[in-house]
């Protein structure tokens, strides 16, 4: 046990898919996963292990934005050993080509956090995925038909910050905004592990656009199929 989690020594897969909402931790437990059982909930921050395809995977939820995720990865990482983390969740597309219900993966992670700013003493430090794990996603959407884009993602500390902020971001070819990557990429950077933000678009910052009820949930189950396989 740790902390902010009471699953026990070897309840957690080395391999874990993490959403920031407990509800859809158990959505993928209940709907993806053989065998899935409830390993943590504390704090109501469900977290189910179970098996895909044979292989034994956990699903972690960590709440929303840096402070709440940097807690749980670093307690996965360094209480329960697990090295392969995937966050799984949904962004704010920056880019006309970035559409809504289509895959990005966040090869690099830029950030208005004071997380890194701290750590790096005011310079500047670029948090990248793991490339295994960012080809082999790549390779599994590809593999579905999927429409997907690799690049840079936006990782803020605001959630309402609003597209004019945002803007030097889109300028410079960021492809969406999120919460979390960035700290993901730092730790796992720091602590030699895997690590892959893999995200649906739900919504279009400057053109007013937001992924209705149905199309999310079909969004979502893709985005979770190509996560699974890479884990």
């Amino acid at each position: 046990m740790s902390l902010h989690l009471d699953a026990r020594p070897g309840d957690l897969a080395s391999s874990v898919l993490l959403p920031g909402d407990p509800l859809r931790a158990r959505y993928v437990a209940e709907t993806f996963l053989e065998g899935p059982v409830l390993v943590n909930e504390r704090r109501a921050a469900y977290g189910y292990t179970g098996t895909w395809h044979g292989k034994r995977v956990s699903v972690q939820a960590t709440g929303m934005g840096v402070p709440s995720f940097s807690i749980y990865a670093q307690e996965l990482i360094a209480q329960y050993g697990v090295r392969r983390l995937i966050r799984i969740g949904t962004c704010g597309s920056l880019q006309p080509g970035v559409r809504l219900g289509e895959l990005v993966l966040a090869q690099g992670a830029c950030t208005n956090s004071s997380l890194n700013q701290g750590v790096f003493r005011g310079m500047d430090f670029a948090p990248l995925a793991d490339w295994g794990l960012l080809r082999a996603a790549h390779d599994a959407a590809l593999a579905r038909g999927l429409r997907v884009h690799v690049g840079n993602v936006y990782t803020s500390d605001s959630f309402y910050e609003g597209g004019e902020a945002q803007q030097v971001w889109a300028d410079h070819g960021v492809l969406a905004a999120e919460m979390e990557v960035a700290a993901l990429y730092t730790l796992a950077a720091r602590h030699g592990v895997e690590a892959l933000g893999i995200m649906t678009v739900s919504d279009h910052v400057y053109e007013d656009e937001h992924m209705p009820p149905e199309q999310r949930e079909r969004s979502l189950r893709e985005m979770i199929e190509v996560a699974l396989a890479v884990a």
